[in-house]
């Protein structure tokens, strides 16, 4: 830039302090953009667990309680029984959070045909007295039920493409979680469960359920060792557990936590598909072999018991004195693309 040699000298230190100025807010401006894009913001965060004032409730005992099952993890996470917390304590904690739940479905193809009594039993049941958002992904949004929703309860139906193997379907499930959360649900809640449509809600889940990472104990294994867990069992797979490792064996119709959390799961998940699909490898139980293998490395901050994912063909032990959530019976060959 040339200016004339008449130009004052105090005009020109304002010429020049302008443009330093502008350059200085537009690098800020562009920086931001570009943080934002790399570094996404989620609205989950810790909080304090207060109780209010003159609430009245049984006396917690050290001494007294369940004492046929184990409600601890090694690493101190609770595992979520009936009886072992309180619910009315536990509700009165966490609904002055004003939280908003957000919840997925799938509804790809045949499985459609679940999504009403999904819903219904989930507004009977399902965090009620919460902030709820569902996030219903199908290939059918005409087929999409109507059905009436409670105050603070919404539905977004968006639609995903279907498939001819059912395996695909189960696979893409993570990708598309994740890319939700990246366009949606983080500005929209706080916490997420991803749940199976092909299920029904039959008794209280609340927020006994929360938290930062949470998993649910599959009802077909939760007698078994962990040499009899049906875990991704090849050396070549990213999801490969080996035969003297493993936790428990978590049940991939329900995945929770806070949006981030979840998040990273997804990610993570995703991008070990992909590896394996680009060595022609696919997981023995897709995203559910992968789910256990993020799991066992990353340990949930609080696991539920098979109440809050049991099997309606199973029946009830003496130590679920609950079933809050259960896959429906169905004919497989009749729903899924293929078997």
């Amino acid at each position: 830039m040339r200016f004339s040699s008449n130009v004052k000298p105090h005009v020109l230190l304002l010429i020049v302090g302008t443009i330093l100025l502008l350059g200085y807010v537009y690098f800020n401006f562009f920086s931001e953009r570009l943080n934002g894009l790399s570094r996404l913001v989620f609205r989950s965060r810790v909080r304090n667990m207060v109780s209010p004032e003159k609430l009245l409730y049984k006396q917690p005992s050290v001494l007294v309680g369940r004492t046929d099952v184990v409600s601890v993890t090694p690493w101190l996470a609770p595992i979520v029984w009936e009886g072992t917390f309180d619910p009315v304590l536990v509700d009165n904690i966490y609904k002055p959070m004003n939280l908003t739940v957000a919840t997925t479905v799938f509804a790809i193809g045949k499985y459609v045909r679940f999504l009403q009594d999904f819903l219904e039993t989930a507004e009977k049941h399902f965090m009620v007295g919460f902030h709820v958002r569902y996030y219903v992904f199908t290939d059918r949004p005409h087929d999409v039920p109507s059905v009436n929703l409670s105050q603070g309860r919404h539905l977004s139906v968006i639609q995903v493409p279907g498939s001819n193997r059912w395996q695909e379907i189960s696979a893409r499930r993570m990708e598309i979680i994740q890319t939700t959360i990246e366009r949606q649900i983080r500005r929209e809640a706080d916490y997420i469960f991803c749940l199976d449509v092909d299920s029904k809600f039959h008794a209280r889940w609340g927020s006994e359920s929360l938290g930062r990472l949470v998993a649910v104990i599959h009802p077909g294994y939760y007698e078994q060792t962990r040499d009899r867990f049906p875990y991704e069992r090849r050396p070549a797979s990213t999801a490969y557990i080996p035969m003297d490792e493993g936790d428990y064996y978590y049940g991939g119709a329900m995945i929770g936590g806070f949006v981030e959390d979840v998040y990273t799961l997804t990610k993570v998940c995703r991008t070990r598909f992909e590896e394996d699909a680009g060595n022609s490898i696919e997981a023995a139980w897709q995203e559910e072999s992968h789910l256990n293998r993020y799991l066992l490395d990353n340990k949930p901050s609080k696991v539920l018991s098979p109440e809050y994912l049991w099997q309606d063909f199973k029946a009830k032990t003496k130590e679920v004195k609950v079933i809050r959530f259960s896959g429906v019976i169905k004919n497989y060959a009749d729903v899924r693309p293929n078997v």
